[in-house]
Order: C-alpha cells, then sequence, then structure tokens
C-alpha cells in the first residue's frame, strides 16, 4: 500500500486551508510551503497535523517533491478541495497492490482528476482532468502544480476549485 503524501503552497489562506485539509484522510502526510504568511495559515495547518516548511523563492517545484516522505505526491491549491468520491478513489487506489513500487505503473505515470471549479453563476466543470497525483520523480512542473501529463489516469471523483473562502 503505497501512502500519499499532499503538497500545497499557501500564502495567507487561514480562511480556506481547513476546507483543503479536512479531506485529506487519504494522505499519510500533508506537506505545507508556506510563503510567508502573515495570518493564521501556519496554525491551522498545524491544527490537521501538517509538517510546515519555509518556502525559498529560489527553490524550484521539484525541491518541495523532494521533501515529501512517500513516493506519491498530491498536489493541490489551498481553495481546493477534493470529493467524497476522489476521497474513496484515493483510498482505493492505495490500497491496491500494483501501486507498491513508483515505476510499477505505466512507467511511473502520473494520475488525473476532473476539475469543478466555483462561478458566480455556480459550478463549472473543466473539460479536461488535471494532473495531481504523481511520483516524486515527477519532472514536468507548470508552476507549482505538475504539468499535464498526457498518459495520467483519471481518477473517479472530483476536485472543487472555491472561489470564495
Amino acid at each position: 500500500m503505497p501512502p500519499i503524501t499532499a503538497l500545497l503552497h499557501t500564502k495567507n489562506d487561514a480562511l480556506r486551508l481547513g476546507r483543503a485539509l479536512e479531506m485529506l484522510l487519504p494522505c499519510a502526510e500533508i506537506l505545507i510551503v508556506d510563503h510567508h504568511s502573515a495570518d493564521a495559515t501556519r496554525r491551522i495547518a498545524r491544527e490537521y497535523g501538517a509538517r510546515i516548511v519555509t518556502a525559498d523563492d529560489q527553490a524550484t517545484a521539484n525541491h518541495y517533491v523532494d521533501l515529501a516522505r512517500y513516493d506519491w505526491v498530491l498536489c493541490l491549491e489551498p481553495a481546493e478541495s477534493i470529493t467524497e468520491g476522489l476521497q474513496a478513489s484515493l483510498f482505493d487506489w492505495s490500497a491496491s497492490p500494483s501501486h507498491d513500487g513508483v515505476g510499477s505503473v505505466a512507467g511511473g505515470s502520473a494520475f488525473s482528476v476532473f476539475v469543478r471549479e466555483q462561478t458566480g453563476e455556480g459550478w463549472l466543470e473543466l473539460p479536461a482532468p488535471e494532473t495531481r497525483l504523481v511520483p516524486r520523480s515527477w519532472a514536468l512542473w507548470q508552476g507549482r502544480l505538475p504539468a499535464s501529463g498526457p498518459s495520467a489516469i483519471a481518477l473517479q471523483g472530483e476536485l472543487l476549485r472555491f472561489a470564495l473562502p
């Protein structure tokens, strides 16, 4: 059973961070990279048992993935939360013996999730899944999140992206 590290970058996200962290039960570790928050972000992260590191403005995305304790990393933004369906998929995924080694699943392939984004008119389903569960060795990054992997396997369930805290 491969454990998962959840990785989130924060900066003054106290009002929304709890919603993101409360659904991360399938993750054995929560790693917060804090970009010098001046609010209660760090306190809230500690309340959820997160390990907090201070961001280094010169560090690459790979640097923070290397800090993860586990070989699989789920990347989220503080304004996002996983649904119960995605939570169940992550529990099932981590219990599957076919994921024991990072390289044993489609050559170390990544996994993607479908995203629903909150708008002023309601919820918008984004047309393409986003790569979010990656092996620690993942080299394709777009800012703080994994770049889309063309061979990423879509997990069941959704990621919710909230516009408001």
